[in-house]
């Protein structure tokens, strides 16, 4: 493993402590204000359905691209923890018996077998829910109409024409596999959007010209589709132990992927080439651009 890799982990590390404290206090069984009461076992379920494990890329994706720009790393964190709500709630959701009916999510039981799955659709309900609040309850430097930019921008990302329609066609997928632009569209919903939103999130908190916020979402979707891509891979190369979740899914359900389609050596190529385009996006930013650079490697190289 390279200097470089090296470094970026232990970036990645640091800030994925970061978030889990803050996670770990928003999620705690303190009641704020207009709030009645917290019921423990939902506030259980939903602090286990976050805080268990996880590279957390997401908020680590916001924070940097703010960092990127220069702006408040105390708002980016705390946008960065309602991102990860978002995404917790969808894989509560994803793993549920009337979706993809999983049992193990990142090496430990699934939320609606840790609880029952009543508490986890409600669990899921409320981190949605959190996340806006998290949001827009934010103190400090940013902006009301940064957070307005942010609320918007992270419910397109998050509801029917994003992360949840992705979720609705991967379910149809079941039944008639897409072709190559509709797994393509699939990804970039499913997967993408939310990693688009993590980018263009930080130009939004810092306040960037609207030239800056197109590069920083374009970056997202570069590394969208190639952290798919590599799922994907994984999906067929892994094993279990090493995804903490359960592998070769998809082809046992019949649904196409890129990677069936066109072959590992494509997707190799493509990786490499979207890496190549994510890159050429920072070039603007110079040195400033390195940790996202890196970034983009670590998703399209991951092992797990």
């Amino acid at each position: 493993m390279s200097a470089n890799i090296d470094t970026f982990e232990n970036r990645l590390s640091s800030n994925a402590t970061a978030i889990e404290a803050l996670l770990d206090k928003l999620l705690s069984s303190e009641v704020l204000s207009d709030e009645i009461t917290r019921p423990e076992r939902l506030r259980a379920a939903m602090h286990y359905a976050v805080l268990n494990g996880g590279k957390r890329l997401r908020p680590f994706l916001v924070v940097e691209a703010t960092a990127l720009f220069g702006g408040d790393r105390e708002a980016a964190l705390r946008v960065g923890a309602a991102l990860e709500c978002v995404h917790c709630y969808s894989l509560v959701h994803d793993d549920l018996p009337a979706m993809d009916d999983d049992d193990l999510r990142r090496g430990k039981p699934t939320a609606h077998i840790a609880f029952d799955e009543a508490t986890a659709i409600l669990a899921g309900d409320s981190l949605l829910t959190y996340a806006f609040d998290i949001i827009a309850s934010t103190q400090g430097a940013l902006a009301e109409s940064s957070k307005v930019a942010l609320v918007l921008a992270l419910s397109r990302a998050a509801g029917v024409g994003g992360m949840a329609g992705g979720q609705a066609l991967d379910l149809a997928a079941e039944k008639q596999s897409p072709d190559e632009q509709g797994i393509v569209t699939l990804q970039a919903m499913k997967t993408g959007a939310l990693i688009r939103f993590a980018c263009e999130a930080g130009a939004i908190i810092a306040g960037t010209p609207a030239n800056d916020r197109a590069r920083l979402r374009l970056f997202g979707e570069k590394i969208g589709l190639a952290f798919q891509l590599a799922d994907d891979v994984l999906d067929l190369t892994a094993d279990a132990a090493t995804m903490g979740k359960a592998t070769g899914k998809d082809a046992s359900r019949g649904k196409g992927t890129l990677v069936g389609l066109r072959g590992l050596a494509w997707v190799e190529a493509t990786l490499n080439r979207l890496v190549c385009e994510a890159e050429e996006l920072l070039a603007p930013y110079g040195e400033r651009g390195k940790v996202l650079a890196d970034a983009a490697r670590f998703v399209a190289n991951r092992k797990s």
